[in-house]
């Protein structure tokens, strides 16, 4: 048998202990790299089109039967009120005290059928329930490509940027259907129907197209052959993995899984090889300090107390509190220029910062100071090329989350860790100055609008 969590815990003593020197090794998405280059991938959403292939990296909880609703609505912050078919929402669940265990996508496929996608954190959490739960509900698991054998269940295409409903048009042979955000529909592809969800992740207009993997190639093909007077662009791995920057997503948050007797229960169902890793200044040896609530990363408008769920009573005794809020933090380039800098200079340089993106543990945990106080903590980092800005997602006292405020990002750990991504390196301060979180103009007036 697998190591589980909880025993994991147990022979480290800790669960910062454990994720801080995780043996795990660099994550990747399991897609090409690039196809031409990341920078000019990165502008294709502003500019044209992107085309991301999204069939690799995530993982999928297909559940059936007539209990599927109930398990998930008990598992989740949002209401299920008004959730029909060829609906999608952003699911979102917490622990019992009402701290993140993570969001996924979740898509009402048909009558009594839902796909869950996304990281396994919360993936994981609903399968505990309908494995342990007693609901009447059948579920296949469809892993990411990394730790799959064999095809994805599912192909799925993002298209986005200004020119991606002119492809769809193109494609279909006359006006796209109106479809609301987060809605569904079905278009004629290549001679297959093809379902698409409305929705974009960097912010800008786009579709999500899935169906049967045997169809994925086809469709691709249509797409790309669609695309060409459009400006199509594929984009990879390194590109891809920095939309979030700019619409304003926390990919990993820490789940609140590690710590307490109603949750002892999951950390001996769920696999230690599946807790994941911790990096960052930030430095407490208690696990609670990295946990987040649904408020601090701005889900505040998804928490609905119109049912029970996991977690219901403490969110509500939070709901009126002050808050730490979501921000983006805009990175001194003399500063960032310094640290890259170090590596080519005589003695101990900076941690290395990777580009595009330069989080170096699923959960990337930064020190914000101001002066000498904590005043927050950083999350998933790198480089905008169409901002030409490198920044961060951070969670910020209520008094110093102003745009414009300044405050210094501690980059780098002390001590070092036994991480495999963890080179000797020395801690370097990294000035920053508050921003919007999404931080692109388009994001803030028209998808988070939607």
């Amino acid at each position: 048998m697998p190591e589980s969590l909880q025993e994991a815990i147990d022979r480290t003593g800790s669960p910062v202990t454990l994720l801080r020197n995780s043996p795990a090794r660099p994550h990747v998405f399991p897609v090409t790299a690039e196809f031409s280059n990341w920078r000019s991938e990165q502008h294709s959403w502003r500019t044209s089109c992107a085309l991301l292939d999204q069939s690799h990296h995530m993982t999928d909880l297909f559940l059936r039967g007539p209990d599927a609703e109930r398990l998930l609505s008990e598992l989740a912050v949002n209401s299920f009120a008004n959730f029909p078919v060829d609906r999608a929402k952003q699911f979102v669940a917490v622990d019992h005290r009402g701290r993140l265990i993570g969001d996924a996508i979740l898509a009402h496929l048909d009558t009594d059928h839902y796909d869950l996608v996304g990281h396994p954190m919360v993936i994981d959490w609903a399968q505990f329930h309908a494995e342990t739960g007693g609901f009447d509900v059948e579920f296949e698991r469809d892993d990411n490509s990394i730790v799959r054998r064999g095809d994805p269940a599912l192909f799925r295409y993002e298209l986005q940027g200004p020119t991606a409903v002119a492809i769809v048009e193109k494609l279909i042979g006359g006006p796209v259907p109106k479809i609301g955000f987060f809605h569904m529909g079905r278009f004629p592809i290549a001679g297959l129907e093809v379902r698409a969800i409305r929705h974009g992740m960097a912010g800008q207009p786009g579709y999500e197209l899935f169906g049967p993997w045997a169809d994925g190639e086809r469709v691709r093909d249509a797409l790309l052959e669609a695309g060409a007077e459009f400006g199509l662009t594929p984009v990879g791995a390194k590109g891809y993995s920095t939309a979030n920057l700019e619409s304003g997503w926390v990919p990993s948050p820490v789940p609140a899984i590690f710590t307490g007797d109603e949750m002892r229960a999951y950390r001996e169902w769920l696999p230690a090889a599946r807790a994941g890793s911790l990096g960052g200044s930030f430095d407490s040896g208690a696990i609670e300090d990295y946990y987040l609530t649904p408020y601090e990363l701005d889900y505040g408008r998804s928490v609905a107390f119109d049912h029970d769920f996991v977690g219901r009573g403490a969110l509500e005794a939070m709901s009126e509190a002050s808050h730490r809020r979501k921000v983006t933090l805009v990175w001194n380039p003399d500063d960032v220029e310094a640290a890259m800098g170090s590596l080519m200079r005589p003695g101990v340089p900076a941690k290395y910062l990777d580009l595009p993106k330069a989080r170096y543990a699923l959960y990337q945990v930064d020190r914000v100071l101001q002066g000498d106080a904590t005043v927050g903590q950083s999350f998933d980092c790198g480089y905008i090329a169409n901002e030409q800005s490198f920044v961060s997602l951070a969670a910020l006292d209520p008094a110093v989350a102003e745009v414009g405020q300044e405050v210094t990002v501690l980059w780098g750990e002390e001590p070092n860790s036994a991480k495999l991504q963890v080179e000797p390196h020395r801690q370097v301060p990294i000035r920053a100055t508050v921003a919007p979180a999404p931080f692109v103009q388009f994001a803030r007036e028209s998808y988070r609008a939607a």
